[in-house]
């Protein structure tokens, strides 16, 4: 395959592929005709449901891996598995975690999980799957990361200081592998996305906080989270996300490496 092909017959494992953007990262890739390995802390109940649909979106193969990311010894032992069966093409690190407080409330239990799920999976994911992309000569690392890896905000230490990490771990590992590879292989990239307020379960509990304080009203503390961020005043879609997913791993982007891309309506350039 040259650098100009498409991705079917490539293989990808999607962390946190059950949750709301690893789902839309797995059925954009599925719609190019990517085999797909979905992790994920657990089944879901419509776990089965979901994977026959990837194969009618035109995924050729789909399972399933469990491993706690949270917990070092399973995350290193999940990816050494699904390096053993599995030649990885396009690692895609959506898993994560948030927890909103104050500095001063938040636990060092809560700061532990959520480094060990949002950064140091990912190294730990790197670290199984760079080298033998960079054997074949095609690679592509995609980290969800978060517009909190570029900007901060209150309450969410533990979250930004995990996201800024992925960051840096990202521009270290694409320069480490940049020459991997060739134009005509497609190379080894390593870049991360960084959304801005994706509707999902994840800034819920957020937005049922604001709408404690308006009355109520959900949709309306919808909107003032956006107004608070988002100059575009539209949020960002778990399906925007794997579009631009399925974009980084295109063979042609052989020289798109090392970038944060925002995926915010305009939050950190105002």
């Amino acid at each position: 395959m040259t650098a100009t092909g498409s991705l079917a017959g490539r293989t990808a494992l999607v962390t946190g592929g059950l949750g709301g953007i690893g789902r839309a990262v797995a059925h954009a890739l599925a719609g190019q005709g990517v085999r797909l390995v979905l992790h994920d802390r657990a089944l879901t109940a419509d776990a089965d449901d979901l994977l026959a649909g990837l194969v009618s979106a035109g995924a050729p193969d789909v399972r399933l891996v469990c491993f706690d990311l949270a917990d070092a010894a399973s995350a290193r032992s999940g990816f050494d598995a699904v390096a053993r069966r599995d030649d990885v093409d396009i690692l895609v690190c959506s898993a994560g975690i948030q927890r909103t407080a104050p500095l001063a409330a938040h636990s060092r239990e809560t700061w532990d999980a959520v480094i060990a799920v949002n950064l140091s999976s990912v190294f730990d994911a790197m670290q199984a799957f760079l080298p033998s992309m960079a054997e074949r000569g095609y690679g592509r690392v995609v980290s969800i990361a978060s517009v909190h890896g570029l900007v901060a905000s209150v309450d969410k230490a533990p979250y930004v200081a995990a996201k800024h990490g992925l960051v840096g771990l990202t521009k270290a590992a694409a320069l480490e592998y940049a020459t991997a590879g060739s134009e005509g292989s497609g190379g080894v990239t390593v870049n991360a996305v960084c959304p801005g307020w994706v509707r999902t379960d994840l800034i819920e509990p957020q937005v049922a906080a604001l709408a404690v304080a308006n009355g109520g009203d959900h949709e309306a503390a919808a909107a003032d989270l956006l107004r608070l961020k988002q100059p575009s005043l539209r949020f960002t879609t778990p399906a925007d996300v794997g579009a631009l997913v399925c974009l980084l791993a295109s063979p042609a982007l052989h020289n798109l490496t090392g970038a944060a891309i925002p995926l915010d309506g305009g939050w950190v350039a105002a």
